[in-house]
């Protein structure tokens, strides 16, 4: 049984998943080109970080986005964040893991935002350091079925104990960001997300 094609098959089904809920949602034309604005960013900004493993803007970029706008905009910037940019750094069977790991980091960031009020730095902070984690660890699992062998335990916990000097440094990254850019990115956005809402008030006579 080829667990790498197993595990490949289930991460399409997952992103198909979420892609479909996409396109069933009222979605404005707005909102349709606030994805493609932050989805570019989010892409284009990892780029210049290339050189720095694993330090990056764009797992902040992308969770501040589903904060903001919520889980289901969150996943979709995140999931094409990760297809834009390796059209520059590479695509490969990494990209699929990628996408959705980026994907819930933004969902993550979205189910946080309805547990607080405006922008909470230190929980946004945490959060982010554990999707710093959450993100290097989906990364693994393909690694791990894909490029070693034997599969087992001892190899399991050898790749996740190999990347976690990586992981630590995308943590580290997540938070620099958040602490340096985080109320103004929310700020920024916020004031975006207004614009787009319409309110509707009823006229009485």
């Amino acid at each position: 049984m080829n667990w790498a094609i197993i595990a490949v098959v289930i991460t399409i089904l997952c992103i198909l998943l979420f892609f479909r809920r996409f396109e069933k949602a009222e979605v404005s034309a707005k909102e349709i080109a606030l994805i493609a604005t932050m989805t570019t960013f989010a892409g284009i900004s990892r780029i210049p970080f290339a050189v720095f493993p694993s330090f990056q803007p764009t797992t902040f970029l992308v969770m501040i986005t589903g904060y903001v706008f919520g889980a289901q905009t969150g996943f979709m910037v995140g999931a094409m964040s990760a297809l834009v940019s390796n059209f520059f750094l590479g695509h490969g069977p990494w990209t699929l893991w990628q996408m959705l790991g980026w994907g819930i980091c933004g969902v993550l960031a979205g189910f946080l935002a309805k547990q607080v009020q405006g922008f909470s730095r230190k929980r946004f902070a945490v959060l982010s350091a554990l999707c710093g984690y959450l993100f290097g660890w989906i990364q693994n699992i393909w690694h791990w079925l894909a490029f070693v062998y034997p599969l087992n335990m001892k190899t399991f916990w050898a790749t996740y104990l190999v990347s976690f000097p990586f992981d630590t440094l995308h943590v580290f990254s997540n938070i620099v960001f958040t602490m340096i850019f985080g109320e103004i990115f929310y700020a920024v956005l916020k004031r975006f997300q207004r614009k787009f809402s319409v309110e509707y008030l009823e006229c009485t006579e």
